[in-house]
């Protein structure tokens, strides 16, 4: 008798003797099987690989916790450890699988201020400082009447950044909009938004991971603005073996990447400088450099959306705001700038490509299939001329330089002798690639 009690004990526990698993799990193992991981307690997993997250979300510190199976990491650096270790409840439900989606809401109310929600399946965990509130855990359904079980991700979004605090749930190609306050519901379809296996909100922007990758969204609108997707570990994973590279390196790495360039410019000397998330690569005849882009340009934090070189000065645009640089070593940072693109340029943002032609004092501003002429010495700036690109639906960057206009789209890169043929041209230049041709990588 005792030994069929402990047989039954057993497999109720194991809760796979008399059930089998949902189709939503068996997605899910599939795919950490794939990305080759074990994922259950004595898992080793390496950040710095690439791991497809299964949730972010923020602690009251700001700090980010990313979820993978029943481990994760804290901050941008650090060993995997056991989610339980910090939420101890989350133990007691192993059966529900891993984490679906998570957020921290920042909202005015003190029924949700601060409070780290976690989905399971078909159930929701809140967290008060690490602690599970009372009652919980709860059907989703009964929390958030109207979001679907088995999230994909999920997101807060407070006032004002979206009008109302707001959680944006995702799963598959549609996107719920739930007011925290009335509790309506606004469900809508983006085929275009890559499908999202974490979302989280940092330092007020929006991110989508899928896969690898992430891309920075708009969360009233879902809309992707900027050279879309990058690689996850690249902008928030510190691995020793990516930052602490040799010189020759980090030189190598930026030279044979075949991930797109944010920007390119070309000065009057035919020196070329490309930035690429927090990088640039500049090529002086046949000498390369790269360094960070914080390490020369220490005001711009971050990546950037374009570059332009104008009489020994770099014009950085980043968002709606334009830094210059004197050109030399070290590069030295204008007074009073940034200043706002549209004073500078006299242009909205957001900006895709800009470049000023040797000996020229008109900047072509590439936004979509858009170009503008922007004269410099005009005061103030304006477009005195607004153009359609046909050859292209969507340019990553572009340059002028002694052998003429240079649009480059991924890795790929063509030839234009002018602006003029650019526009005029119906048949595609020879294609080159970026890390081959231009960069004189062996690949």
């Amino acid at each position: 008798m005792r030994l069929l009690v402990k047989s039954l004990t057993l497999c109720l526990v194991l809760s796979q003797c008399f059930t089998a698993p949902s189709k939503h799990k068996e997605e899910h193992g599939k795919n950490d099987k794939e990305h080759g991981h074990d994922l259950h307690h004595d898992a080793k997993l390496d950040r710095c690989a690439g791991i497809e997250y299964d949730a972010v979300t923020a602690n009251d510190e700001g700090v980010l916790y990313f979820f993978k199976g029943d481990h994760m990491f804290k901050g941008f650096h650090g060993k995997a450890e056991m989610s339980n270790k910090t939420f101890h409840e989350l133990d007691d439900h192993h059966h529900l699988g891993h984490i679906d989606a998570a957020f921290r809401m920042q909202s005015d109310s003190p029924d949700h201020h601060h409070h780290q929600f976690f989905f399971l399946d078909n159930k929701v965990f809140s967290y008060n400082k690490h602690k599970l509130e009372e009652g919980y855990p709860k059907v989703i359904s009964e929390v958030f009447p109207g979001i679907p079980n088995n999230l994909d991700a999920a997101v807060e979004c407070p006032k004002p950044e979206c009008p109302e605090d707001t959680a944006v749930f995702f799963k598959g190609n549609n996107i719920y909009h739930f007011d925290m306050k009335t509790k309506k519901v606004d469900e809508k379809e983006f085929k275009s938004m890559p499908n999202c296996t974490a979302a989280f909100r940092y330092m007020g922007h929006y991110y989508c991971l899928h896969e690898h990758q992430f891309s920075k969204f708009d969360p009233n609108t879902a809309e992707v603005h900027g050279k879309y997707p990058k690689m996850t570990r690249d902008y928030f994973m510190r691995c020793s073996h990516f930052g602490n590279k040799s010189v020759e390196d980090n030189i190598k790495r930026e030279q044979c990447s075949r991930v797109h360039l944010d920007a390119i410019t070309s000065d009057d000397d035919g020196n070329i400088y490309a930035f690429r998330g927090h990088h640039f690569l500049s090529r002086t005849g046949d000498q390369f450099h790269s360094d960070t882009i914080a390490s020369a340009f220490k005001e711009v934090h971050g990546e950037v959306d374009s570059v332009f070189s104008h009489e020994g000065h770099f014009y950085i645009i980043k968002d709606d705001q334009v830094f210059v640089y004197k050109v030399g070593e070290p590069h030295t940072h204008l007074e009073g700038y940034p200043k706002p693109l549209k004073e500078v340029l006299g242009i909205e943002g957001p900006v895709d490509a800009a470049f000023v032609c040797s000996g020229h004092h008109i900047v072509h501003v590439i936004k979509g299939q858009k170009i503008y002429d922007v004269d410099l010495k005009a005061t103030p700036p304006a477009p005195v001329k607004e153009r359609t690109i046909t050859t292209f639906k969507k340019i990553d960057t572009a340059m002028c330089g002694p052998k003429g206009v240079t649009v480059v789209i991924g890795n790929h890169y063509y030839n234009y002798q002018s602006v003029m043929t650019m526009l005029m041209g119906r048949i595609m230049p020879e294609q080159h690639k970026v890390s081959k041709d231009l960069f004189g990588c062996d690949h």
